[in-house]
């Protein structure tokens, strides 16, 4: 029998059955919890009113457990191998597990190749006051497009960002396509949801300047500004930053560019952004002094 991380694996099945462990079956798309799932992965107000998310695959099983985020609802097709300890860990952090054919898991994936496994959890999204100590912030201003913004919460948590902000018009960060596109990151980069105008006044009261990316007369090469402090402001795909969002920001920057292109990704764009803030924090720490 194949074994990972020191654990047997085998068919949830057999070991269900050998085990003794608490797990259900289910074989109606009817089913009452079938049916949430499919609702938590296709609706956004319904995720929103209910606090909720659904995931999939064992990586991203494994980072909501080491999170600390309460998961409730494990859902395995009969013939997945996963991890003995990974379910022990779920059961004992009180997720219900379930049983279920391969083509009805299918059903809740909206992936080609579905990974076996999708389980129920807790939003990790935070209010405003959680992010009371952060300095480095992202504040994102109508970005629609899941893969951006999946991106942009991995490299946040790549370059150790205090926190993202998503204001009005942006996509739904606990989506199925943009949890997918952050592998993992959803569960440890602080994550607030606020109106443009409330934001801004939250950053104001916290003496954080608020900074947008935009070309103007008045912009001033991103490399010029100190950002070990600083909140920077990313602005829809297709038409940047809205105009309420320059009209709130103390200062607009632009990203240098040598080549021709008139622009760039919004998630690249905001890599940029984070890297030159990691900088500006590491120089600051070393003694370096400000950019300005």
């Amino acid at each position: 029998m194949p074994e990972k991380n020191g654990h047997a694996l085998a068919p949830i099945a057999a070991r269900s059955r050998k085990s003794g462990r608490n797990m259900r079956r289910i074989e109606s798309k009817d089913n009452p919890l079938i049916r949430r799932l499919s609702r938590l992965a296709g609706e956004r107000k319904f995720r929103r009113t209910q606090g909720e998310m659904v995931c999939e695959g064992e990586k991203l099983l494994r980072e909501a457990l080491s999170s600390g985020i309460p998961v409730t609802e494990v859902v395995l097709g009969e013939t997945r191998q996963l991890d003995t300890g990974l379910l022990e860990q779920a059961e004992r952090q009180g997720a219900r597990l379930t049983e279920v054919p391969e083509s009805l898991l299918a059903r809740l994936s909206n992936v080609e190749t579905p990974q076996g496994l999708a389980f129920v959890c807790r939003q990790p999204t935070v209010s405003l006051e959680r992010l009371e100590q952060a300095q480095r912030v992202l504040v994102l201003d109508g970005l629609q497009d899941p893969g951006n913004l999946g991106t942009i919460l991995r490299t946040a948590d790549a370059f150790a960002l205090d926190g993202i902000i998503l204001c009005e018009g942006c996509v739904d960060p606990v989506s199925p396509k943009v949890v997918r596109a952050t592998m993992g990151a959803i569960f440890r980069i602080p994550i607030a949801m606020a109106m443009l105008e409330q934001t801004a006044a939250w950053l104001t009261a916290r003496g954080i300047p608020l900074y947008a990316t935009a070309l103007s007369q008045s912009s001033v090469p991103l490399t010029q500004v100190c950002l070990d402090r600083a909140a920077v402001l990313i602005g829809n795909e297709g038409r940047g930053v809205s105009e309420r969002g320059l009209q709130l920001s103390q200062k607009q920057l632009i990203i240098p560019m040598a080549g021709r292109a008139e622009s760039l990704n919004a998630s690249i764009a905001a890599a940029i952004v984070m890297y030159e803030m990691s900088r500006s924090g590491q120089g600051t720490a070393e003694g370096k002094g400000e950019r300005g």
